[in-house]
């Protein structure tokens, strides 16, 4: 199987539902074709999330780490884990951009780690430019900054127009995790 010849930076943003189902609609995609994904997901420590139950099944394929607790953070007060574990995340996603093993790397939640202040911007923007030519990036989160907008090749931004949660729906297994 062929790299790509030239790996570009994908954005998924917005306040809808569907930005992580859209990076790893493209990770399946990629995978189908021989490629090899890695996901770093910022934020998330829940293990039940069925992406992770699927992943083990396209092991060595897909790779997803979580760099998170079950808790949400809290934005007005991250706690100091919160902060660890985001840089943990950004210095792995470093590491495996630059390796250039890897044909595909999604930063899931990254665009919420960068807005929470958990990570630096100019780190963030250190992997872009660190990437080698035939990886794929993708971003995904809300609250995508303009300095990463501007080096992307593709953005899109979902829009809620309507989500069951607004009218008491609890998270559905297989759904919504």
């Amino acid at each position: 199987m062929d790299k790509l010849r030239e790996g570009m930076l994908q954005v998924y943003t917005g306040n809808g539902k569907g930005k992580t189902t859209a990076a790893l609609g493209q990770a399946l995609r990629a995978i189908g074709h021989g490629f090899k994904v890695y996901i770093i997901q910022f934020m998330k420590g829940y293990g039940e999330y069925g992406e992770l139950k699927a992943a083990k099944r396209l092991y060595p394929n897909l790779i997803i780490e979580q760099f998170g607790r079950v808790k949400h953070v809290n934005k007005e007060k991250p706690e100091k884990v919160d902060y660890e574990l985001a840089e943990k995340a950004l210095l792995k996603a470093k590491e495996i951009v630059e390796s250039g093993d890897w044909d595909m790397v999604v930063l899931d939640e990254v665009n919420v780690a960068l807005n929470f202040g958990l990570i630096s911007l100019d780190k963030v923007l250190e992997v872009i430019k660190a990437k080698p030519k035939h990886v794929e990036l993708v971003f995904t989160g809300r609250y995508a900054p303009k300095e990463i907008i501007d080096l992307a090749e593709l953005v899109s931004e979902v829009v809620e127009i309507k989500h069951p949660f607004h009218k008491g729906v609890k998270p559905r297994i297989g759904i919504e995790y």
